[in-house]
């Protein structure tokens, strides 16, 4: 077996910028989650879909992205501009560039479907020859780099960029890449991001899992019967040193048992935790607050609980953030980041949208772990799971400095 990760440096968490279905930026967002409220709607437009509920941010229909950057103009870069105008981020992004270079500003981003709905519209509209339609035709627009390299280009970022895909961990995963770089000396600073739009694929690829809710999802709860896709952008920009909102730790691991079914023991979930709680120096009974991954499907819900009643305090208040804001896939690890990042600031802790009542076959222990409704969360310390297909597992862990 491995030995336990070195503990490493706190980083500063000294920026973040959000779209998400809530609205544009953080504040909706928080408003959302001290209501208790959820921004699910019934799907439209989308011909031939299953009946399911969506997580759709307002607007992006009428928001085309500037006329100079009119070639990468599509749903997801729409979503990833407004995102990136949100809360002063891309001020913060090219301050950061001011003060290290632009050279020494990285950017890690996560996606699981980057711009393949730019992708669908072009072979649904295919020219006499069968070829893509002039405006579609971007060979930088169909590709899994484009949010990048557009996101790269929107914020004048000329330090590494990488593209993360490890499907619903995948902005999750960012934070780890923005971390060693740091460590490694290779940026002084770098912007993690976490960008995924609504298209078909999602759409038609979970109902055929048997994966898609047909009514707005409900995590943890005896009815649920599987997830509520949405889309988001959201960002962190990390720097050395300490500050109000600091990442700790974070751990990694992919346990391969299933491509898309969690180790029935959550073997993988697990050892993504220890190795966030060693990076961190810390014990899974110092975590205060929990976002859950919490996806609402059969499976992977009973393997979260298991592992959490198993592994931290019986007091962690835990919740589940996807029945408020829809699962996000590549960008839920960023989103939910966000939501320990309103936990530890704002005391904000979230309820489990969606969850009238625990499932009881779940154990008395999670269910007195989780919270069904919002209320005062005086956290110091907060983690966030995120586990996608194929056995991608991370866990975050986040603090606030003294």
């Amino acid at each position: 077996m491995n030995p336990a990760p070195r503990r490493i440096a706190p980083l500063a968490i000294t920026a973040q910028g959000l779209a998400s279905a809530a609205g544009i930026g953080l504040a909706p967002l928080a408003k959302l989650l001290r209501a208790g409220g959820s921004a699910l709607t019934p799907l439209t437009g989308l011909p031939a879909a299953p009946p399911c509920w969506a997580g759709r941010v307002p607007g992006l229909e009428s928001a085309p992205l500037p006329a100079a950057w009119a070639e990468w103009d599509c749903r997801a870069t729409r979503l990833a501009w407004q995102g990136l105008r949100a809360d002063g981020f891309l001020t913060a992004a090219q301050a950061a560039c001011a003060r290290h270079g632009a050279g020494r500003v990285g950017l890690v981003l996560g996606t699981s479907a980057s711009t393949i709905a730019a992708s669908e519209q072009a072979y649904a509209t295919l020219d006499a020859d069968g070829s893509f339609p002039p405006a579609l035709r971007s060979e930088r627009l169909n590709t899994l780099h484009a949010l990048a390299a557009f996101v790269q280009l929107a914020t004048g970022l000329q330090g590494p960029c990488v593209t993360v895909s490890t499907a619903c961990s995948s902005s999750a995963q960012a934070f780890a890449q923005a971390e060693r770089w740091l460590r490694l000396d290779l940026a002084d600073a770098v912007v993690v991001a976490g960008v995924d739009a609504l298209c078909a694929s999602l759409f038609f690829g979970f109902h055929a899992l048997g994966l898609l809710a047909p009514t707005p999802c409900q995590p943890f709860a005896a009815a649920r019967c599987g997830i509520s896709i949405a889309e988001a952008a959201g960002y962190a920009l990390l720097e050395r040193g300490t500050g109000p909102w600091q990442l700790l730790g974070w751990g990694a691991a992919n346990d391969a048992h299933h491509m898309s079914s969690p180790h029935p023991q959550g073997l993988g979930a697990e050892r993504a935790l220890d190795d966030a709680l060693a990076r961190s120096g810390l014990a899974a009974e110092d975590i205060d607050y929990l976002n859950l991954h919490g996806t609402a499907t059969p499976l992977n819900d009973a393997v979260e609980a298991a592992l959490v009643a198993r592994r931290y305090s019986p007091g962690v208040y835990a919740s589940a953030s996807k029945g408020a804001t829809g699962h996000a896939m590549g960008a839920a690890g960023i989103v939910e980041a966000l939501v320990c990042g309103l936990a530890l600031r704002e005391e904000l802790g979230s309820g489990s949208a969606g969850t009238a009542a625990v499932d009881p076959a779940l154990g008395a222990v999670f269910a007195g772990q989780l919270r069904k409704a919002p209320s005062l969360c005086t956290a110091r310390v907060a983690a966030s799971h995120s586990f996608g297909f194929g056995g991608n597992n991370a866990v975050l862990i986040f603090g606030g400095s003294a």
